[in-house]
């Protein structure tokens, strides 16, 4: 089984966050971004394989400090060795397809491979709201109303785009929201007549591609986190990405792998349960029973001020000694048969000694379990 990192970067400890306006102070942003390497580093060293950060903007609270994904990436793929790092995820309907194809390519180049990319469709207004402005995208509530599916149809536009970007020398695409490239684009370029395509000797521009593509062929595995509706889990069963799902109720999500599956073999995707699938869950792992209580009173405390307000259910947490936890993963697994798991960190709540702590005692009491699977 694989095992990723999924850190939501906290740039302070509870009382530092009570203060007020924490996100703004850059001795904590400081200290977070120095936690986040000696944490990267060290997970590298344990054999995780991945590690992911989220997209969210404006957060001068100091909750989810992550505005560009894809830059703390490259800050940590600069520092280690084979851990893999991504994006869980990047919020298409804020984002212009290509910027996003030619940012994740280029990471892909430099890292030679070691990128995995995560899309999402974006649930906070005040920034999905603000960024999406030029499209008149906003955030979605996953409501079926009109915003939701304008939301979701941007959303799998961007996509296909993207796709495009990544698997053709040149395209073109004319759809509800891009048009690329515009029409009536002039190009008189002697060097692309001789030496590129997509413009022809009239001048015209007819057809766009970028440089480089990604590294890895066709493109870097992609995964939809947090993936709670059927309508979502299919959509990744055609297109062959990969939902990770952050709850702890088996019977759900037995009924979402199963429409995930089906729908993936109407796509000519032979798959067995739980293949392409992979789990989301709160990690408290200690030394003790007592100690993990801690852990997630603090983060309780977190999920209750910052999450609850969005309308998120509790999810799974893997709490107690490496022992438990180990039991719960195997039950867990017994049930649904999943391949990974994304295990959510709030770095920066908890001091970085407790942070290290848990890394190493998962990676080296819970990982051998399941070194097999």
């Amino acid at each position: 089984m694989k095992f990723h990192l999924f850190m939501l970067p906290t740039i302070g400890r509870r009382h530092e966050l009570e203060q007020g306006m924490a996100g703004l102070r850059d001795d904590l942003y400081q200290r977070m971004l120095g936690e986040i390497d000696e944490q990267a580093r060290f997970a590298d060293e344990l054999g995780y394989y991945g590690i992911g950060f989220t997209e969210h903007h404006f957060h001068i609270e100091g909750f989810e400090l992550s505005t560009n994904p894809l830059m703390l990436d490259a800050f940590v793929a600069s520092r280690t060795k084979n851990l893999k790092v991504g994006q869980l995820a990047l919020v298409l309907p804020s984002h212009h397809p290509l910027r996003v194809a030619e940012d994740v390519a280029m990471l892909d180049q430099i890292t030679k491979g070691r990128v995995y990319v995560g899309f999402a469709r974006g649930y906070q207004s005040r920034w999905v709201n603000t960024l999406g402005q030029p499209l008149g995208l906003g955030a979605t509530s996953s409501d079926h109303s009109e915003q939701d599916e304008l939301n979701r149809a941007a959303f799998e536009e961007s996509w296909e785009i993207i796709k495009l970007a990544w698997t053709k020398d040149t395209f073109s695409y004319n759809g509800r929201f891009w048009k690329v490239p515009p029409e009536n684009t002039p190009w008189q370029m002697p060097a692309t007549l001789s030496w590129g395509q997509g413009a022809d000797s009239d001048g015209k521009l007819r057809e766009i591609g970028i440089a480089p593509k990604p590294y890895q062929k066709p493109y870097p595995d992609v995964y939809a986190p947090f993936t709670y509706s059927a309508t979502t889990a299919r959509f990744w069963a055609r297109e062959g990405g990969t939902p990770v799902v952050l709850s702890d109720d088996v019977e759900f999500c037995q009924n979402l792998f199963q429409a995930y599956r089906q729908e993936a073999q109407g796509a000519g995707r032979e798959l067995r349960t739980g293949q392409g699938i992979a789990m989301g869950a709160t990690l408290c792992i200690a030394d003790t029973e007592e100690q993990a209580q801690e852990l997630r009173d603090q983060f309780d405390w977190l999920f209750n001020a910052w999450f609850v307000p969005f309308g998120f259910p509790p999810g799974l947490v893997l709490q107690g000694t490496p022992e438990r936890v180990t039991q719960q993963i195997r039950e867990l697994d017994q049930a649904l048969d999943f391949e990974e798991m994304f295990l959510w960190m709030s770095t920066g709540l908890y001091e970085h000694q407790i942070m290290m702590r848990q890394i190493e005692l998962f990676a080296t009491k819970v990982m051998p379990h399941f070194a097999g699977d």
